[in-house]
């Protein structure tokens, strides 16, 4: 098979695609022929070599990527015999070097679903583990036609599905984005509003766009500045939900004790422990919520934005993901 492999931690150029040996499931384990695997923004802080992000360093050399679509072209022992021939979709998990990026990869039995009749691969990866963190982020609040929910990054991967299921929900939605191509892009998606976080003041035409109306939610994976200013549009008792910092100021927004108090505002990080706790602890959490986006997708009430990449070019894609350049959720294509 061919893979991509990272060799030494540093710019993106440090993935190498090329010949690899092919790999063997184990007991209770299957193997994919991947049709399609996600990147995700963690791959790039692993890759860099940074110990700030959410999983640990692999030894190397190591082929990252957690997220696959495929066919079972084979079983270890003790594996379910009609896996074979299946086409399934799995979150590989938090090893350092899970091993998607490639054109074979195992993974756990026990973290295969089926694919649903209809649903494509690419689509199926971005569901399978970002579809399952946007609907444990709006776990942790109620949304109904009465809120005005603002998201932050509307335009990625996760934004663009929290902009659907807020206008699921009958939500008015306030979608922000980097560049006017990305605003349309998320008004496309059903945003009521969208407005580019880059110019100046953006946040006073939001204002003016909602009339006497304050925003009741902010999800929030951007932090910085642009947070600060979508926290300003939260009237009493708003809620902010922090699930990411993707601002090159530096770490997620804290609200200070005295701000929340005098506004009456909710702030949390919802990620990592806080989403486990919420839904269960553990795989088997985890689980119900792949299991709901895969089940949206397939009913078309969630449509994933894909951006596509040939797996020889996974480089390309870190870099357009760090630039910001993509649209989507970022998929490599064998």
């Amino acid at each position: 098979m061919h893979a991509v492999r990272l060799h030494t931690f540093g710019p993106a150029e440090s993935l190498v695609h090329g010949p690899a040996e092919d790999p063997a499931p184990g007991p209770g384990q299957v193997r994919i022929a991947v049709a399609a695997a996600g990147v995700h923004v963690a791959d790039t802080v692993q890759r860099s070599g940074s110990e700030d992000g959410p999983y640990a360093l692999p030894e190397l050399p190591a082929i990252p990527g957690r997220e696959v679509a495929g066919t079972v072209d084979a079983l270890g022992e003790g594996t379910d015999p009609a896996w074979l021939g299946r086409r399934v979709v799995a979150h590989l998990g938090t090893a350092p070097a899970p091993g998607g990026y490639a054109e074979l990869a195992v993974a756990d039995a026990d973290r295969l679903h089926a694919l649903p009749e209809g649903l494509a691969e690419e689509r199926a990866v971005a569901m399978i583990g970002t579809g399952r963190t946007a609907l444990g982020i709006l776990g942790f609040t109620e949304l109904s036609p009465d809120d005005v929910v603002v998201v932050t990054a509307a335009a990625g991967g996760l934004g663009s599905l929290l902009v659907q299921y807020a206008k699921n929900a009958g939500a008015t939605v306030v979608g922000l984005a980097g560049g006017p191509a990305k605003t349309a892009h998320v008004r496309a998606l059903g945003a009521d509003l969208a407005f580019d976080y880059t110019l100046p003041e953006w946040d006073e035409y939001a204002r003016t766009a909602l009339w006497s109306r304050t925003a009741t939610v902010v999800l929030d994976g951007v932090g910085g500045a642009v947070a600060r200013a979508a926290v300003g549009l939260l009237g009493p008792g708003g809620t902010h939900l922090v699930f990411g910092w993707a601002s090159s100021e530096g770490g997620p927004l804290a609200l200070s004790p005295a701000e929340l108090a005098e506004r009456s505002l909710t702030s949390r990080n919802v990620l990592g422990p806080a989403m486990l706790e919420r839904f269960g602890g553990g795989l088997r959490g985890l689980r119900h919520l792949e299991e709901e986006s895969l089940a949206q997708a397939a009913a078309g009430k969630v449509v994933p934005v894909v951006h596509r990449f040939p797996l020889a070019q996974a480089a390309a894609a870190h870099r357009a993901l760090e630039e910001r350049r993509t649209m989507g959720k970022v998929v490599l294509v064998p």
